[in-house]
């Protein structure tokens, strides 16, 4: 996968922009807010129809314009590929593939394999079990698109079951025999989605213990655990004993929606017990091992971005990550940084094709 131009017009901070990538490695340097960052966005945006930092679209356009559009042109396969994402104001979101637009975005996802690597990353860690579940979601539906469709129709059942709960308290009734209509089709959707996670967990468990190891080069035991309510009782089982909450709440309490990871260091949270080196050296190889994993399931390097990658790691361990392009681990790299010269020292080691972009 190789990104050869990009073009972006109203984009975020940018009235007009144009760039042309090197095939192994492209550095954006500068000072901070000069839009290092949004570079990096506007590629991520094209590989999953929208941004990784600001999820309302309309926010993404710049300030005082009524629309953006972002225009590039790959090479996948030794094939030419022209996509093009745009939004205006007041209308929805446009994603067009050498001229054709997508009916639904989700057919999309995953024809440009892609992982990026940010100080936003760190969400993963300190917010809720809602973001690791789309981490999981996002590296499980860019190599499985039956995956992905399952989980917008368990997504959408569930809303529809919440908002009759809703219905029956709102007019004191209950009807036994709709909500199992709700139940039965919750039921089949959701087994279906925790086999597959299942089945990625297990497969992505030992690729991610190599990655940290590399990094960390010490005993530390790290574990990735997944946690479901589906490892105790089927799913029907749930929503039969849990019914009387559930009207309480007027929403749904269990089931695959409320699925988590735990990212544990010898035995505990690292969310509460791992330092900020060791966090950082989780997120890092646990964003490789996303890398391998995709690699490995679509038979394509992804393209990788690491955005603002020395607030990450120290020069030594960039220096170390970098140099796996040698070992022709990595395909296209994009590398945001705030020191030139740093930058520079690095990439330059590689012996590789290079370019540097002053913002």
């Amino acid at each position: 996968m190789y990104l050869k131009k990009i073009s972006l017009f109203n984009y975020k901070n940018f009235d007009e922009a144009s760039f042309e990538f090197k095939e192994k490695i492209n550095c954006f340097v500068g000072k901070n807010g000069i839009g290092k960052t949004n570079v990096l966005d506007a590629i991520y945006h094209l590989a999953y129809g929208k941004s990784y930092f600001n999820p309302l679209a309309v926010q993404n356009i710049k300030h005082g314009e009524e629309f953006f559009v972002i225009d590039a042109e790959f090479e996948k396969n030794e094939r030419a590929e022209h996509v093009v994402c745009s939004l205006k104001k007041g209308q929805k979101k446009i994603l067009k593939r050498n001229g054709k637009a997508y009916d639904k975005f989700s057919d999309h996802v995953g024809f440009i394999p892609l992982v990026i690597i940010s100080p936003a990353d760190r969400d993963l860690i300190i917010e809720g079990s809602e973001t690791r579940r789309k981490f999981m979601d996002s590296v499980i539906s860019q190599s499985n698109s039956e995956y992905l469709q399952q989980l917008i129709q368990y997504q959408k059942v569930m809303s529809q079951r919440n908002a009759l709960l809703k219905y029956f308290a709102l007019n004191h009734v209950f009807e036994k025999d709709t909500l199992a209509i709700y139940n039965e089709q919750l039921d089949a959707f959701g087994s279906y989605i925790f086999k597959i996670r299942q089945e990625f967990i297990a497969e992505f468990i030992p690729i991610f213990n190599k990655h940290h190891h590399n990094i960390v080069g010490t005993e530390e035991v790290v574990q990735i655990v997944y946690e479901s309510h589906l490892f105790e009782k089927d799913l029907l089982t749930l929503f039969q004993e849990n019914i009387n909450k559930d009207r309480a709440l007027q929403y749904t309490s269990v089931g695959i929606h409320k699925d988590d990871l735990a990212f544990e260091i010898d035995g505990h949270l690292i969310k509460k017990f791992g330092s900020q080196g060791q966090q950082k050296s989780f997120l890092i190889a646990l964003k490789l091992a996303q890398f391998e994993f995709l690699k490995k399931q679509s038979g394509v390097k992804p393209i990788l971005l690491f955005d603002d990658i020395f607030d990450k790691l120290d020069e030594n361990r960039v220096a170390k990550i970098v140099a796996m392009v040698n070992g022709d681990t990595f395909g296209q790299l994009f590398i945001s940084d705030t020191h030139a010269e740093r930058t520079e020292a690095i990439v330059k080691s590689t012996h590789q094709s290079y370019q540097i972009y002053n913002l």
